[in-house]
């Protein structure tokens, strides 16, 4: 895969693909950092005098123009053209090839440095690189660079702590683990679904969550799924139990003392760690506990290789202020787990293409 460093970008208008989809808080823009991942790449750009074309999208209808604001404090706006929401265009998600030559014709060169969106097959991430010279940015190399030591060598034990909502968002990279992996922690509402699986805790969950549980191996000596979970009824009425004894109009919403203990000694010994998903509903306290503290664990491990990824993940990493202890910190949240899941991303196979064609 060619980088940005492969390419003759001098004086030169360079179409940068930007994940630049940051949350957005009570109407306001809300953490930076994936503006903050994507700057080696944009600086390196001006520093060789490139005329910068930047694009992204906010949700499907979203305004930029705060964001760019904030790129802008970082990298000025001499040089720089700022596209408007490239999801406004219904032809970027049908990957139109009319829409990707309308970008192309912004630019002399086409750079990819969303690995966010890289699993999508969008005008702005896969038609595009038909018509320029294409290649990675800094931030998609270190992606696919990080993401496949985990992959093919990584210093074991390799421990997963998989949490969050979802099942079928999680399930093909909780399966290719099962084969790679020596351990599987797993916690917040997944864990829930899969206890309900396996009979452990009343029904009530989706249809098709469970569904999507019993395509996984959940009684694998490799998973560990929680022994004990905060439990509530209201408020004021929290508990710590075993999962088999919540009562019927309790929400899980934590995993309890026991739990977290077992997954810190397990990710004491760790040599590499991948983290997706909190393992609570750590927003709330006292519910952050359990995914703070098994955060604290990682962090701890001083001689294990430490990769987080996932919005809910980063935002929690963030919050706990622990963003310069671990090795890297993905800005895909679904791509990170389709690259992992062992997915062939159509962003990446979009460059490869270009570059083989070349060659």
């Amino acid at each position: 895969m060619k980088t940005i460093r492969d390419l003759d970008i001098r004086n030169k208008r360079v179409l940068i693909r930007c994940d630049f989809n940051l949350p957005v808080v009570d109407g306001k823009i809300g953490s930076d950092f994936r503006i903050r991942q994507t700057l080696p790449t944009l600086k390196y750009a001006k520093e060789q005098g490139a005329h910068l074309v930047l694009m992204s999208h906010l949700g499907d209808d979203g305004d930029l123009a705060p964001v760019w604001e904030i790129v802008k404090r970082y990298i000025g706006a001499e040089d720089v053209v700022f596209l408007d929401n490239l999801r406004l265009d219904k032809r970027e998600e049908e990957n139109s090839d009319e829409f990707a030559k309308e970008l192309a014709s912004k630019g002399d060169v086409y750079i990819n440095d969303a690995f966010g969106v890289c699993h999508r097959e969008h005008a702005s991430v896969s038609a595009i690189t038909k018509f320029l010279p294409s290649a990675a940015g800094f931030l998609l190399e270190k992606e696919v660079e990080v993401l496949s030591k985990v992959l093919d060598n990584p210093a074991r034990p390799l421990v997963a702590v998989i949490g969050g909502v979802k099942v079928s968002s999680k399930s093909k990279v909780i399966n290719k683990f099962l084969q790679i992996a020596d351990h599987l922690l797993i916690g917040g509402k997944l864990a829930n679904t899969l206890l309900a699986a396996k009979g452990i805790v009343a029904d009530g969950f989706d249809k098709d969550e469970l569904k999507e549980a019993e395509k996984i191996d959940y009684v694998s000596s490799k998973i560990h799924l929680p022994v004990d979970v905060a439990a509530t009824s209201g408020e004021a009425d929290i508990r710590n139990t075993a999962p088999g004894k919540v009562k019927g109009k309790e929400l899980i919403l934590d995993i309890g003392q026991e739990t977290i203990s077992i997954f810190s000694e397990i990710i004491k010994e760790a040599g590499t760690i991948v983290w997706a998903g909190p393992l609570g509903f750590f927003e709330r306290k006292p519910f952050d506990k359990g995914t703070r503290e098994v955060a604290e664990s990682i962090c701890n491990n001083l001689n294990a290789l430490k990769v987080a990824g996932g919005g809910d993940t980063v935002s929690a990493v963030e919050a706990f202020h622990m963003e310069e202890k671990f090795n890297h910190l993905s800005t895909g949240g679904g791509a990170m787990l389709a690259f992992l899941g062992g997915e062939e991303l159509p962003g990446l196979k979009a460059l490869n293409y270009y570059a083989e064609s070349r060659n």
